[in-house]
């Protein structure tokens, strides 16, 4: 008589959070952090030039005549400072590229799976949201304005990652991922705020001109019309006019790199997207942030301004936000996430691990600069030390994160060794063949080769044993024993 059949069928495997990335999104990803290093050792040494620059007594006077040296055709509304062009036109250029990623995230990479895309965009907003909240009861505790909400939202992914290359920590690919992911929605929802709290006066003539430009832009993608002389002009005025409309000039940069396309069709090794990315990246990372940092980054650090920053409400609360506001909110929206989807974290990593990250994502600069910027506009005192505030904190997140990633560096660093072995040498790691029998025969066939060489060896070893036993005087024994 056979069994009763059971109704039950196997439960499925728990999710993994943090888990080991795909191949594809494993390389993708590396890729991307290396220029993002690089470009964040650039503007590590930027912000600290213009801190020395505008605060070197010989030297301040010049840092402040170049900053609001003006260019620029003002006919065309475009007769700008210098520093002003680093904040509007430079910038657009990192929210085209941050475009490109969330466009790429979201048809190509992990966010394209709901399943996959909650716990980033949940960490995200959470780590958006808790900053803002501390801001804000900092702010109305102490009495200040509570304008500056946003400043202490933003995460700096080339800085946090300038931190990391500075410290020397090995961080496992799915802890940058994640690092990554989140720096992506985070920008996406910067540009949302700064779009929808930081526009005053809109004139909607230039506004449907830019969106006519934008249609432009993506007909002629459609069509699949090729040629930088096409594209870099049409970018230039849809830009002047999403300047001239009164809507941040950046939200032109993040629209077009959303019109790309980012999959690839038959025949591609890599998409329209993700060419122009590769292309565009390094020009964003090298230059155009550096750029920026080195003329919003200049701000006066007399003991009495740094005091200032612990004890003004609108400073602390952004002091505050970037350090414990992160640290707690990516935090507490990732244990969520895993808690109520009965995911369960890798096996590789601890909780330590996730608030370390956490920690690390309260390095907010670049576009806490802008915000702080466009926050407190008119008001060039507060907007100095509002910027103090967002260095102080960014600083104080830094050295929290490296202490807690120095704790967990060796475990670090074995996993990263083990992610990076290729003893097949073949090319790829060798925790993505585990599961390919030819893989196993290959390192058979290694470990067969490595076996007959040590017997070799140990055959000529064991036959010059004997020969220096037959050496007159016992040169090849000891008491009886072989020497």
């Amino acid at each position: 008589m056979s069994p009763p059949r059971s109704d039950r069928t196997a439960p499925a495997p728990a999710r993994k959070v943090l888990g080991r990335l795909s191949l594809p999104e494993r390389t993708f990803v590396m890729d991307a952090l290396r220029t993002e290093t690089v470009g964040g050792v650039l503007l590590l040494l930027a912000a600290v030039a213009a801190l020395l620059w505008a605060n070197i007594p010989p030297l301040r006077h010049s840092y402040e005549t170049v900053s609001h040296l003006t260019l620029g055709p003002g006919a065309l509304g475009l007769n700008l400072s210098v520093a002003h062009w680093a904040a509007d036109g430079l910038l657009a250029v990192f929210f085209f590229v941050a475009g490109i990623e969330l466009k790429r995230e979201l048809v190509a990479g992990d966010l394209r799976d709901p399943k996959a895309a909650v716990l980033p965009v949940v960490a995200a907003l959470c780590g958006m949201a808790v900053p803002a909240l501390v801001y804000t009861l900092t702010a109305v505790t102490g009495g200040g304005s509570v304008q500056g909400w946003a400043v202490p939202t933003a995460t700096d992914i080339a800085f946090a990652l300038a931190v990391l290359a500075v410290i020397g920590t090995s961080l496992p690919s799915a802890l940058r991922a994640f690092l990554l992911t989140l720096a992506v929605v985070d920008d996406l929802f910067a540009i949302l705020i700064i779009a929808v709290f930081f526009t005053g006066h809109i004139d909607f003539a230039a506004l449907g001109g830019a969106f006519a430009g934008l249609l432009v832009f993506w007909l002629l993608l459609r069509k699949g019309v090729r040629g930088w002389y096409v594209y870099v002009p049409l970018a230039l005025v849809i830009w002047a006019l999403m300047y001239n409309s009164g809507v941040h000039a950046t939200i032109a940069g993040v629209a077009m790199g959303l019109m790309l396309r980012c999959t690839t069709h038959e025949g591609e090794q890599r998409s329209p997207g993700e060419h122009i990315e590769h292309l565009v990246r390094p020009l964003s990372a090298g230059l155009a942030v550096p750029l920026f940092a080195l003329f919003s980054a200049g701000v006066p650090v007399a003991g009495g301004a740094l005091l200032g920053v612990f004890t003004r409400p609108e400073t602390l609360g952004v002091v505050l936000g970037l350090v414990v506001g992160k640290a707690v909110g990516i935090f507490g929206g990732t244990w969520l996430t895993a808690r109520f989807t009965r995911a369960s974290l890798s096996e590789d990593l601890e909780w330590a691990d996730v608030f370390a990250v956490a920690s690390l994502a309260g390095i907010g600069f670049t576009v806490s600069l802008l915000i702080g910027e466009l926050a407190f506009e008119g008001d060039a005192l507060l907007t100095d030390e509002v910027k103090a505030a967002v260095l102080c904190g960014s600083l104080i997140a830094a050295v929290c994160a490296t202490v807690l990633l120095k704790i967990r560096n060796v475990r670090y660093r074995r996993l990263v060794e083990d992610e990076e072995r290729d003893e097949d040498l073949d090319g790829v790691p060798d925790v993505y063949r585990q599961d390919e029998p030819a893989y196993h025969l290959r390192m058979a066939e290694i470990y067969d080769r490595k076996a007959a060489e040590h017997r070799r060896i140990a055959r000529e070893m064991a036959a010059g044993g004997q020969g220096l036993a037959e050496v007159p005087g016992g040169a090849g024994e000891e008491g009886g024993r072989p020497a």
